[in-house]
Parts: structure tokens; sequence; C-alpha cells
């Protein structure tokens, strides 16, 4: 249920209100919109709280939600939610570019591969300290020590920096070093997990469980959303179909209907979602067409030797320079902003293949 507030009503007001709500024994969300304060009550509410709002002062309508996701639901927030993280805007007619390794494998590595990433125009350096992986015996990360090496890496090459948490025990340290934490297609409803992330304020990229609903990814987002973090992202990663050829199949259509369903920002992954590096790019320029807020993709500067094995999907640093060009002008044809600074070509002409 969602209280419309009018446009002429108070703070003091809301607060009125809200603590009514509240006293009711359900929650009180506030949603502070362009044109209308809206209330999102979540519990289970008294068949009589809803007349009793109605006839309140300053309150304009009582609405119904027949989600089960209401505060991801674009009925309660009805504008865009725009995350800014140190200047980086995620979210509205912005799109952001987030590159790097699947995981971190040395000082050396990550810290190259951050240069390369700031060069092209790129605003997040990815990388994975821990890994889930399908088989126990595939290489796990380098833990607590990769998350150092990721966070000097951005600290010196002014980029934000993203890597994927898998247990509730691991969020705090994870955020210590991370400006955004990744929780992995496996993880999507491992609810310990997410309900430690609503406890926090950090920025969450939440990716779509591979065989996850539209409703059940937006019921994993609301867990977080519920506990106190608004900061929540939703990633298109791929999902799985009968077919073969490719990795995972990416489901395009989820980047408008989420839009039209949440406020949250979208991102695509298109690396994770085709496991092919020549599907990586259109893949990529059709995300931005469908109107996607960003991107996650894979770029290594030796991904034939990756030690996880995920180079057949990372991009070679060339190509990632080259289609953060060509996605600068997608952007402008779909009303996205990307102006970052970019380093000249010549800068990655030892990477071409």
């Amino acid at each position: 249920m969602i209280v419309i507030t009018n446009s002429s009503i108070t703070e003091e007001r809301i607060g009125e209100i809200t603590a009514y709500i509240e006293k009711s024994g359900v929650q009180a969300h506030v949603s502070r919109g362009t044109d209308r304060t809206v209330i999102g009550i979540v519990g289970k509410a008294e068949p009589t709280l809803a007349e009793h709002l109605r006839q309140m002062k300053g309150v304009e309508n009582v609405i119904k939600i027949s989600k089960s996701y209401k505060l991801a639901s674009r009925d309660f927030h009805p504008d865009d939610t725009v995350i800014d993280i140190k200047g980086v805007k995620i979210g509205g007619d912005n799109l952001v570019i987030m590159g790097g390794p699947c995981a971190v494998e040395t000082p050396e590595q990550i810290d190259e591969i951050a240069r390369l990433v700031k060069a092209a125009g790129g605003q997040v350096l990815r990388g994975g300290a821990f890994k889930p992986r399908t088989g126990p015996y595939s290489f796990q990360g380098v833990g607590v020590e990769g998350l150092a090496m990721m966070a000097e890496a951005g600290r010196r090459h002014g980029l934000l920096t993203i890597t994927e948490v898998m247990t509730p025990e691991y969020v705090d340290v994870c955020a210590e070093y991370a400006d955004i934490l990744q929780v992995g297609t496996r993880n999507m409803q491992n609810f310990d997990l997410l309900r430690k992330l609503g406890t926090i304020q950090t920025p969450v990229l939440l990716k779509r469980g591979f065989s996850a609903t539209y409703d059940e990814f937006l019921n994993a987002a609301e867990y977080m959303l519920a506990g106190g973090n608004p900061n929540v992202m939703l990633c298109e990663r791929g999902i799985r179909t009968f077919e073969q050829y490719t990795r995972n199949t990416l489901d395009l259509a989820a980047i408008p209907v989420l839009q039209q369903l949440s406020h949250l920002p979208v991102i695509s992954d298109p690396s994770h979602g085709t496991g092919r590096r020549e599907l990586v790019e259109p893949m990529s320029k059709a995300s931005v067409a469908a109107g996607a807020n960003g991107l996650i993709i894979e770029m290594h500067t030796d991904p034939d030797n990756s030690m996880t094995g995920d180079g057949v999907q990372s991009l070679f640093p060339d190509q990632f320079a080259g289609l953060l060009k060509e996605l600068e002008q997608i952007a402008n044809i779909v009303g996205k902003r990307f102006d970052t600074e970019k380093a000249p070509a010549e800068a990655f002409a030892s990477w071409k293949i």
C-alpha cells in the first residue's frame, strides 16, 4: 500500500502521517519525488488503515499494491533512482561502464588493467577476490589480499571499484575495500546475505539468478531495500535456456521491462550473458540501445592465460577502448550521458590483436 500526498504538504505533516502509520505496527518508507511525496507501507496492515489514511489532511490518495515487492516498485517510487558514488552517478540518463578482469590475480595485473579501463573512459574497476565456482577445484580467488590490490589500483587511477561478496560474514570487510558490492547469480536468493546487505549503505549490484523470473529478481532486491539500503542496482547477466552455443542467453527484454516495473538502475552484463568474446561488443551496443544504465564488461590484458578460465569472454584492451568509443555515439542517440575523458588511440597500440 502506498500513500500519495498532495504537493503542498509540509515535512512536519509527513512526519505526523509516518508516525501514525508506524503506530499501527507496520513500516513506513518515504520517497520524495519531483512532484509528490509517496509513503510506502510495508507489513500486514489492518483493513481499516487505508480508510483512515484517506481521511487525513495532506493525503491525496491511498493505493493498494498487489505486487509482493513494494519498495522496488515504480508505483512507490515514480522517479528513477540515481545513486551517486563519489561523484559518479548511476541511474537516470547516465551511462556507467564497469570494466576489468573476472578475478584479481596480481598487483601488477590489476594495476595495469585499471590504467587501461580509465584510459578507455570507464568509471568503475571490476574484479573478483572471492570467486564462487561451479567446480570445487577451480580457482577460487585470492581473498582479502585481492581486495587490497584492487582498492589500491582504483585509488591510483581514479576509479570506483566493485567486487563480489559471497557470505554475510564477509560483507563488512568487502565494504571496507570496495565502493560497490556485487551479489552473484548463485547468491541472488541467499536471503541471509541480502538481509546483511540491507543493514549497510554501500551500493549493491544484484545479479539476476540464471533461472529467476522478474518477480523473483525484484523480490530479492526488496530484501535489501526493506532492510534500509536504498542503493541497489539490478543486473541482467543472462539466463539459462535450451541454447548451448552461448554460455547463457542475455535477456535484452529484461532491461526495459525492469525499468517499467522498478525505479532501480539496470546494468547489463554481456560478458557472462554470452560467454563469447565476439558477441560481447554487439550485445553491449544492443543493451545501451535498449536503455541500460550501464554495462559490466570483462577485459583482460592476457585473457588466454586468465586464472579463472573465463578468458574466452574477456575483451582485449584495444577492443574495450574501441567499444566504449562506439557506445558513446549510441548513448547520445538514446539520451544517455557518457562523456568521460579518454586516452588517445595510441595508448592501446601495443594491445592490438
